[in-house]
């Protein structure tokens, strides 16, 4: 009989697998990037990338945690001890991410309330980093605490601790399947209103209009692999922690195959959504299309503002829908990044699940509270950049490197999967795990450190946004290596006896 916790249905663990990988970059990452590469030609390669890195990605990952049952670290642990690092490192990056994310979710809450009576006026980029978020002191310092943003960041850790404290089934899967059917509603509901407006079509043919040059860009192909990388939650131990929730006979491949359709459809509607609005914004202000396209926070609270500013009836309704899908999006994602965490701590250290959700947690909601600060933009920045291009990426390649080429567990790996799953993996998959992904993520790599180590950046320190060179190495570089150090330190401790008798070795 085994102890472990389960999802209760099948589309429980599909509902939070999605949920997981839709997020706020679906939103206000996959656009721009779409258009900047592209546009309609940009599918191609995301298409094949979606197929020979992104899924073969989530079946790897919920096949490890399927057959070891257990978080991310435990889970290399008892695929080769040797290996149990590689899973703190990526718990670690899942905790630093939710420090900042929640308090992205935060602005998202503060946003939804300002729409109703469109608090930010005309000038929303001065609301936005003036008033709202108080940036008055110099990257580096941190100033005093924002009330506007605190108070919306307790409310989000309320809700995300207290949906963990719950547990699997009667928390993130109940949490789920509340919010995930809600935010494809109101999503729906926006795109719908997007597209009737003046303009819309403008956009989307600005969207679609395929570049056929950029499919022999090699860059365009990284951007193509970079966004599905990012959009899926592969190499943030989330989908290891998921999986391992899967009862005995679980179909991994076909859980894999929903999972990557789903979250590359709602990247689709997000695009179609947010170019329809893009061009209603350009046919009011009389500009040509490309002239107001953005991307990342900027289009959420500066553009997206502006846009709502300029409709026709119920702007404020539109607005709060639009704020309160990012809400959703945002806290389905923050829910599964810091469930890596509680896992991994409770497994560990054998605590409770309310101590190490209170422990996990506890310690993540203190720190996110230098991004509510005065100064907090800043060193949120450097942090996200920092930690996703060399902790979320740079896992990836060392996951994918020691696991094809050093542990050689895929042919393991393929005939678990296959004797659970209804379509089975050929040769292919190992193909794509074993040579495309390692090239396509080790030259991405090399880019970025390149970029970074040598300054190639049009700024006059050569930092990322031009940053002092002190503030990058600890708001940055130092971000980076933490997740790094405290993984490999973590790994000194041995692993609590009877929280590892607990949950079945493996399932054969």
């Amino acid at each position: 009989m085994e102890n472990r916790a389960q999802w209760g249905t099948r589309a429980g663990f599909i509902l939070a697998a999605v949920g997981s990988a839709i997020g706020l970059g679906n939103i206000w990452r996959f656009p721009s990037v779409a258009y900047e590469n592209g546009g309609g030609a940009f599918f191609i390669p995301y298409l094949f990338a979606l197929l020979t890195a992104g899924i073969p990605l989530l079946v790897m990952e919920f096949t490890i945690g399927h057959k070891y049952r257990g978080s991310a670290p435990l889970s290399f642990f008892r695929m080769n001890k040797k290996t149990e690092w590689l899973g703190w490192w990526a718990v670690l990056v899942s905790f630093v991410i939710s420090t900042y994310y929640a308090v992205i979710i935060a602005w998202a809450i503060s946003y939804s309330i300002f729409a109703f009576n469109l608090s930010w006026g005309q000038d929303t980029e001065s609301f936005l980093f003036s008033d709202y978020l108080n940036l008055s002191v110099d990257p580096g310092q941190a100033g005093s605490l924002v009330p506007g943003v605190l108070i919306p960041l307790i409310a989000v850790w309320v809700i995300t601790l207290g949906v963990l404290f719950k547990g699997v089934k009667k928390g993130i899967e109940v949490a789920n399947k509340i919010f995930i059917p809600t935010l494809v509603v109101l999503f729906l509901i926006i795109v719908i209103r997007a597209i009737t407006l003046p303009g819309a079509a403008e956009g989307l043919q600005t969207f679609f209009a395929p570049n056929f040059e950029t499919i022999t860009s090699g860059s365009v192909w990284v951007a193509a692999y970079g966004q599905i990388f990012f959009s899926l939650s592969i190499a943030f131990a989330i989908m290891i922690t998921y999986s391992s929730y899967l009862p005995k006979k679980s179909d991994i491949t076909n859980n894999a195959f929903i999972t990557g359709f789903s979250n590359s459809s709602f990247e689709l509607l997000a695009g179609i959504g947010v170019f329809a609005a893009l061009g209603f914004m350009a046919s009011q202000i009389n500009v040509p299309v490309e002239e107001v396209v953005s991307g990342g926070v900027g289009l959420a609270f500066v553009v997206f503002p502006q846009i709502i500013n300029e409709f026709p009836a119920l702007n404020g309704l539109f607005g709060f829908l639009f704020f309160v899908s990012l809400v959703l999006a945002g806290l389905s994602s923050l829910i599964s990044i810091s469930e890596t965490y509680v896992a991994a701590l409770s497994e560990k250290f054998g605590l409770s699940r309310t101590a190490s959700v209170g422990l996990g947690g506890g310690v993540a909601a203190v720190i996110s509270l230098i991004f509510a600060t005065q100064g907090g933009l800043y060193f949120l920045d450097a942090a996200d950049y920092f930690i996703n291009q060399f902790g979320v990426a740079f896992v990836g390649l060392v996951e994918v490197i020691v696991i094809a080429w050093f542990v050689r567990n895929l042919n393991d790996f393929q005939t678990h999967a296959n004797g659970i799953s209804d379509l089975h993996l050929g040769g292919w998959w190992k193909v794509c795990l074993g040579v495309i992904t390692p090239i396509v993520l080790g030259y991405m790599m090399f880019d970025l450190f390149k970029t970074n180590l040598l300054g190639q950046f049009e700024t006059e320190t050569g930092n990322y946004e031009g940053y002092a060179d002190t503030f990058i190495l600890f708001g940055g570089w130092a971000v980076a290596a933490f997740a790094i150090v405290v993984g490999f330190l973590m790994t000194l401790k041995r692993w609590d006896s009877k929280a590892l008798n607990e949950t079945h070795k493996e399932v054969e």
